[in-house]
């Protein structure tokens, strides 16, 4: 599930940081860290990018066609987010089989093994599994049916409870998840200075350490708390 980083749309916390323009930059570096893992764990065939927005007006974009060249491009169907994740769920399960790894594109972080990871989880559980994210939310959910993902209509996303709300939906569902890894997303600043830190090779975390280089953004030492 991917939104074109087109500056202004893109990274909106971070923009207020560090400007709409390297905000689409930083968007754009973590989608295509993020689409070479998946590339990296699962055949062409098996590999779906759900995407809204403009890819045209994005930031590098000859980059992100090339990398979704061998991918299975849809468009997100849907109103909401959560409408639009049921609509990934569904497609992804049409075209590609399951069960259905769904991440997003603030997890530069994440390598293959660890996609593979959670898959074998769903495989062993035969149901689905619930990644958390540090800030409450959920990084991944592995579907072993379009029919779990549909509870995600009724939760209430990008909330502190997002991850709570959404085990005990599938639960109630009869679809108890599995907890997988617990991963930080990046949507402020203190998340990609941590993020870069964990995964210094990635494209993300070249660009974030180009822009403190160039004084864009405080080094982390005079962002934090005393």
């Amino acid at each position: 599930m991917a939104k074109a980083p087109v500056a202004g749309q893109a990274k909106t916390r971070l923009a207020a940081v560090v400007g709409g323009d390297a905000a689409a930059e930083l968007a754009a570096a973590a989608l295509l860290d993020t689409l070479e893992a998946g590339a990296a764990a699962y055949p062409p065939e098996r590999r779906v990018l759900a995407l809204t927005g403009d890819l045209g007006a994005a930031a590098r974009a000859d980059d992100l066609r090339e990398a979704a060249r061998d991918w299975i491009v849809v468009r997100q169907g849907g109103q909401s987010f959560a409408e639009r994740l049921v609509d990934g769920h569904r497609q992804a399960h049409r075209l590609a089989g399951g069960p259905v790894v769904q991440i997003g594109m603030d997890t530069p972080q994440v390598r293959p093994g660890l996609l593979r990871g959670v898959a074998d989880l769903a495989h062993e559980h035969h149901g689905p599994v619930l990644g958390p994210a540090e800030d409450g939310g959920w990084w991944v959910l592995v579907s072993t049916s379009a029919h779990q993902a549909s509870v995600l209509a009724g939760v209430p996303m990008s909330r502190p409870d997002t991850g709570r709300l959404t085990a005990a939906a599938l639960t109630d569902a009869g679809a108890a998840p599995v907890e997988g890894p617990l991963l930080r997303d990046v949507d402020e600043v203190e998340d990609a200075h941590a993020v870069s830190g964990q995964a210094p090779g990635t494209r993300f975390a070249q660009r974030w350490r180009d822009l403190v280089g160039s004084g864009v953004v405080a080094p982390l030492a005079t962002t934090e708390s005393p």
